[in-house]
Protein backbone atom coordinates (compact mmCIF):
# COMPACT_ATOMS: atom_id res chain seq x y z
CA UNK A 1 0.00 0.00 0.00
CA UNK A 2 1.38 3.33 -0.67
CA UNK A 3 1.66 6.06 2.01
CA UNK A 4 -1.01 8.34 -0.15
CA UNK A 5 -3.53 5.97 0.97
CA UNK A 6 -3.29 5.62 4.97
CA UNK A 7 -4.69 9.90 4.57
CA UNK A 8 -7.95 10.10 3.22
CA UNK A 9 -8.83 13.90 2.72
CA UNK A 10 -11.81 15.20 4.02
CA UNK A 11 -14.73 14.53 1.08
CA UNK A 12 -12.27 12.76 -0.74
CA UNK A 13 -12.88 8.62 -1.87
CA UNK A 14 -15.22 7.39 -4.83
CA UNK A 15 -18.66 8.41 -3.64
CA UNK A 16 -21.60 6.44 -5.88
CA UNK A 17 -25.51 7.06 -5.19
CA UNK A 18 -28.47 4.31 -5.06
CA UNK A 19 -31.41 6.80 -5.30
CA UNK A 20 -31.47 8.26 -2.10
CA UNK A 21 -28.57 6.49 -0.53
CA UNK A 22 -24.99 7.23 -1.20
CA UNK A 23 -21.92 5.70 -0.27
CA UNK A 24 -18.53 7.00 0.25
CA UNK A 25 -15.39 4.86 -0.33
CA UNK A 26 -12.89 5.52 2.65
CA UNK A 27 -11.19 2.06 3.10
CA UNK A 28 -11.77 -0.65 1.21
CA UNK A 29 -11.54 -4.52 1.23
CA UNK A 30 -8.40 -4.41 -0.85
CA UNK A 31 -6.71 -2.02 1.19
CA UNK A 32 -7.60 -4.29 4.42
CA UNK A 33 -6.76 -7.68 2.95
CA UNK A 34 -10.08 -8.35 3.32
CA UNK A 35 -10.74 -7.67 6.87
CA UNK A 36 -12.63 -4.53 6.69
CA UNK A 37 -14.16 -2.03 4.66
CA UNK A 38 -15.61 1.48 5.84
CA UNK A 39 -18.07 3.60 3.87
CA UNK A 40 -19.82 6.81 4.83
CA UNK A 41 -23.12 6.45 3.93
CA UNK A 42 -25.35 10.06 3.29
CA UNK A 43 -28.87 9.77 3.13
CA UNK A 44 -31.34 12.23 1.82
CA UNK A 45 -34.03 13.78 3.52
CA UNK A 46 -36.95 11.60 3.94
CA UNK A 47 -35.03 8.97 2.02
CA UNK A 48 -35.65 4.92 2.79
CA UNK A 49 -32.15 3.89 2.72
CA UNK A 50 -32.61 0.36 2.68
CA UNK A 51 -35.57 -1.64 3.20
CA UNK A 52 -35.27 -5.00 5.24
CA UNK A 53 -32.62 -7.03 4.12
CA UNK A 54 -30.38 -9.65 5.54
CA UNK A 55 -26.60 -10.61 4.93
CA UNK A 56 -25.21 -14.04 5.15
CA UNK A 57 -21.79 -13.31 4.58
CA UNK A 58 -20.79 -10.13 6.98
CA UNK A 59 -21.43 -8.09 9.97
CA UNK A 60 -22.29 -4.55 10.02
CA UNK A 61 -21.35 -1.73 12.55
CA UNK A 62 -23.00 1.79 12.13
CA UNK A 63 -22.17 5.47 13.76
CA UNK A 64 -24.19 7.75 13.14
CA UNK A 65 -22.41 11.05 12.39
CA UNK A 66 -25.12 13.61 11.39
CA UNK A 67 -28.84 13.93 11.24
CA UNK A 68 -31.28 11.16 12.67
CA UNK A 69 -31.18 7.91 11.39
CA UNK A 70 -34.31 5.68 11.93
CA UNK A 71 -32.66 1.46 12.01
CA UNK A 72 -34.77 -1.66 12.31
CA UNK A 73 -32.57 -4.63 13.52
CA UNK A 74 -34.81 -7.62 13.76
CA UNK A 75 -37.81 -6.57 15.90
CA UNK A 76 -36.59 -3.03 17.03
CA UNK A 77 -36.53 -0.10 16.08
CA UNK A 78 -34.41 3.19 17.25
CA UNK A 79 -34.23 6.66 16.22
CA UNK A 80 -30.25 7.32 16.40
CA UNK A 81 -29.13 10.18 16.58
CA UNK A 82 -25.35 11.02 15.80
CA UNK A 83 -22.50 9.41 18.07
CA UNK A 84 -25.32 6.51 18.10
CA UNK A 85 -23.65 2.81 17.50
CA UNK A 86 -25.85 0.22 15.58
CA UNK A 87 -24.49 -3.47 15.36
CA UNK A 88 -26.84 -5.55 12.81
CA UNK A 89 -25.07 -9.20 12.72
CA UNK A 90 -25.72 -11.10 9.70
CA UNK A 91 -28.39 -13.35 9.87
CA UNK A 92 -30.26 -10.41 11.47
CA UNK A 93 -32.53 -8.49 9.15
CA UNK A 94 -32.38 -4.68 9.06
CA UNK A 95 -33.21 -1.69 7.65
CA UNK A 96 -32.78 2.16 7.74
CA UNK A 97 -34.02 5.36 6.59
CA UNK A 98 -33.65 9.57 7.03
CA UNK A 99 -37.13 10.99 8.56
CA UNK A 100 -35.59 14.26 8.90
CA UNK A 101 -35.43 17.47 6.67
CA UNK A 102 -31.35 17.27 6.33
CA UNK A 103 -29.01 15.08 5.16
CA UNK A 104 -28.08 12.13 7.30
CA UNK A 105 -25.10 10.50 7.36
CA UNK A 106 -23.50 6.85 8.72
CA UNK A 107 -20.35 6.02 8.82
CA UNK A 108 -20.32 1.99 8.25
CA UNK A 109 -18.26 -0.67 9.20
CA UNK A 110 -18.41 -4.03 6.98
CA UNK A 111 -16.68 -7.05 8.14
CA UNK A 112 -15.33 -9.38 6.68
CA UNK A 113 -14.72 -6.53 3.66
CA UNK A 114 -16.42 -7.35 0.05
CA UNK A 115 -19.87 -6.38 0.22
CA UNK A 116 -18.72 -2.91 -0.26
CA UNK A 117 -18.31 -3.30 -3.88
CA UNK A 118 -22.05 -3.75 -3.80
CA UNK A 119 -23.22 -0.15 -3.83
CA UNK A 120 -20.78 0.46 -6.73
CA UNK A 121 -22.80 -2.50 -8.77
CA UNK A 122 -26.16 -1.56 -7.48
CA UNK A 123 -24.91 2.05 -8.66
CA UNK A 124 -24.35 0.99 -12.23
CA UNK A 125 -27.85 -0.76 -12.32
CA UNK A 126 -29.80 2.09 -11.06
CA UNK A 127 -27.35 4.58 -13.70
CA UNK A 128 -28.89 2.16 -16.43
CA UNK A 129 -32.26 1.93 -15.69
CA UNK A 130 -34.61 3.98 -17.87
CA UNK A 131 -37.36 3.49 -15.29
CA UNK A 132 -35.56 4.53 -12.34
CA UNK A 133 -35.15 1.01 -11.09
CA UNK A 134 -32.58 -1.37 -11.32
CA UNK A 135 -33.63 -4.23 -13.50
CA UNK A 136 -35.54 -7.07 -11.18
CA UNK A 137 -33.05 -10.10 -12.95
CA UNK A 138 -29.95 -8.44 -12.60
CA UNK A 139 -31.00 -6.85 -8.82
CA UNK A 140 -31.62 -10.34 -7.87
CA UNK A 141 -28.98 -11.75 -9.23
CA UNK A 142 -26.80 -9.09 -7.62
CA UNK A 143 -28.74 -10.15 -4.39
CA UNK A 144 -27.20 -13.83 -4.75
CA UNK A 145 -23.69 -12.75 -5.80
CA UNK A 146 -23.40 -10.80 -2.10
CA UNK A 147 -26.00 -13.48 -0.36
CA UNK A 148 -28.07 -10.89 0.69
CA UNK A 149 -31.63 -11.24 0.60
CA UNK A 150 -34.01 -7.97 0.41
CA UNK A 151 -37.23 -7.72 1.78
CA UNK A 152 -38.92 -5.54 -1.18
CA UNK A 153 -42.56 -6.25 0.72
CA UNK A 154 -41.22 -4.04 3.75
CA UNK A 155 -40.77 -1.17 1.86
CA UNK A 156 -44.50 0.14 1.66
CA UNK A 157 -44.83 -0.20 5.45
CA UNK A 158 -41.26 1.16 6.04
CA UNK A 159 -42.49 4.21 4.04
CA UNK A 160 -45.77 4.48 5.35
CA UNK A 161 -44.95 4.52 9.15
CA UNK A 162 -41.95 6.62 8.85
CA UNK A 163 -43.18 9.22 6.26
CA UNK A 164 -40.50 8.79 3.35
CA UNK A 165 -40.67 9.88 0.27
CA UNK A 166 -40.41 6.35 -2.23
Amino acid sequence: MRVEELVLPPEAGEMVWLKGLGARYLVTGEQTGGRFAVIVHPIKPHALASPMHTHSHEDEISLVIAGRVGMQVGDRVVVAEPGTVVFKPRSIPHAFWNEGEEQAKVLEMITPAGFETYFREMAALYANSTTGIPDPEQAAALFAKYGLVMDRSSIPQLIQSHHLRG
